[in-house]
């Protein structure tokens, strides 16, 4: 993987790529929470379309490299993205993976005319979820006021350490030989555990996450990118049937359920790789001609 890095509002943003951008077509793919650029490396490393396309994974504004104590809002990552977007040449569909797939609607929202499509694995609705996240949307403010506290002591200093970048292709490569080996064994057990994600996030970043993925979604009606949504069967996030449901608001939309839990891209590398290449290449391919 190469880097490609931007300054955006003082803040450096992050990218993994695979080469030099410059090519007809783009990808930005966009993690999700308590995240960072290497959950998509093993998709970007393996897919076709790294051959004509240029494939870019953000470190979102407070994740991985792109990381900093200052405060950051699910606005300031669609800013980035579209600060990112107009470095680049030719039609962009934008990838974002629960957390990111939240972002890229907003994106979308925002600049209805911008992209040629949208690829959302397992988006998250505030009104759809489940599990730890459905406390955390009860006491959303709560959780606000205390990563701005928490701020407070970044600003004089305390509480401040460099955080080691998490490499998720390795996690998600050995949490399938461990899972393989232990069958009785959750990937959720695994995947959804606070205290390990803390190692490589600041707390106040990890608390806004939480509040930003419980923050109301715009109009889904008013989107008219196409669409692209792989479901996981399972349910640790988010119920399943009701986020068909809301997602059947999007009126240029394609469903693919696959079955996993919630980390098709652990589960599931290899079934969301080519339905993610084969749908690439059809809205490019039409936005050529």
């Amino acid at each position: 993987m190469h880097s490609y890095r931007f300054k955006q509002d003082r803040q450096t943003i992050h990218c993994e790529t695979n080469g030099d951008i410059g090519r007809a077509n783009n990808i930005i793919f966009l993690h999700g929470l308590a995240s960072n650029a290497s959950r998509w490396r093993e998709l970007m490393n393996t897919t076709s379309l790294n051959k004509d396309t240029d494939l870019l994974a953000m470190d979102l504004r407070g994740h991985g490299y792109s990381s900093s104590f200052k405060p950051f809002s699910r606005q300031h990552w669609c800013d980035d993205v579209y600060a990112l977007r107009t470095q680049l040449k030719g039609a962009t569909i934008l990838a974002g993976h629960s957390m990111g797939a939240q972002v890229a609607l907003d994106y979308a929202y925002q600049h209805p005319r911008d992209l040629s499509g949208m690829v959302l694995i397992d988006p998250i609705f505030p009104q759809a979820l489940s599990g730890l996240l459905a406390k955390v949307a009860r006491y959303r403010w709560f959780v606000h006021l205390a990563a701005k506290t928490i701020r407070i002591f970044y600003r004089f200093g305390l509480h401040k350490r460099n955080y080691p970048y998490r490499d998720l292709q390795k996690l998600d490569q050995d949490s399938r030989a461990f899972l393989s080996a232990h069958p009785d064994k959750n990937i959720a057990d695994l995947y959804m555990d606070p205290f390990s994600d803390l190692k490589f996030i600041p707390l106040a970043n990890f608390l806004q996450d939480l509040y930003e993925v419980t923050r109301k979604l715009p109009d889904l009606n008013s989107i008219k990118t196409p669409t692209l949504v792989l479901l996981s069967s399972g349910a640790s996030t988010s119920h399943v049937e009701t986020n068909k449901q809301i997602l059947n608001q999007l009126p240029n939309l394609e469903i693919e359920t696959i079955q996993a839990d919630h980390w098709l891209l652990t589960e599931k590398p290899d079934d969301a790789r080519i339905v993610i290449e084969n749908w690439c290449q059809k809205m490019f391919s039409a936005d050529w001609h």
